[in-house]
């Protein structure tokens, strides 16, 4: 018998992830953002800093920065969350953001707005290089994860990401955990 391939789930709320100089036009010159808690991805942080976004129909005000500051500037919605704002951002990899709606992004000390950079994250898999090897997963194969529960569910097209600067775990939007009702630290089973 093989063995179950057991991954913990994260469900993401709307987040955004800010270039250097993003933050410094929004919290000042100089400033950094701080950590508020780590996330499951060592080295990763979600921010004691907030900002508001407007799309063209509405607007979310605190939304979380996770850290630490990234090349891009990138806001991941839920589908929900892009029909409030008055946008239709493509389901993408994190990081892949040509071709996306931009938004205006104001802070405490400014405002910045960017031409690309809202996405629906796809659903994925971060996978330790060891937890890949060992299961036989490649970078970038798409899996299949069941949840179980009153509302269980088969995720398909689950994108696998594979780094030694992973830690094994699976994240969905709050669209997706919802609809299955699946909360952060339960768990997924890899089907084959």
């Amino acid at each position: 018998m093989s063995e179950i391939k057991k991954v913990p789930v994260g469900v993401s709320a709307r987040h955004i992830h800010l270039a250097s100089e993003h933050v410094e036009i929004l919290f000042g010159s100089g400033a950094a953002l701080t950590e508020m808690k780590p996330l499951s991805q060592p080295g990763q942080f979600a921010a004691n800093e907030t900002v508001e976004v407007y799309g063209p129909k509405g607007s979310f005000a605190k939304v979380r920065i996770l850290g630490p500051a990234r090349k891009a500037t990138q806001l991941e919605v839920s589908r929900t969350d892009a029909f409030a704002l008055g946008l239709k951002p493509p389901l993408r990899e994190s990081g892949k953001i040509e071709d996306t709606p931009g938004i205006r992004i104001i802070g405490p000390a400014g405002e910045v707005t960017v031409d690309k950079g809202v996405i629906v994250a796809a659903r994925h898999i971060h996978f330790h290089t060891s937890d890949a090897e060992r299961w036989g997963i490649a970078d970038k194969q798409l899996l299949k994860v069941r949840v179980g529960g009153e509302r269980g569910v088969i995720f398909e097209q689950v994108l696998a990401r594979v780094s030694d600067q992973y830690a094994l775990d699976m994240h969905i939007d709050t669209d997706e955990g919802n609809a299955a009702n699946v909360s952060t630290g339960d768990y997924g089973e890899i089907v084959e």
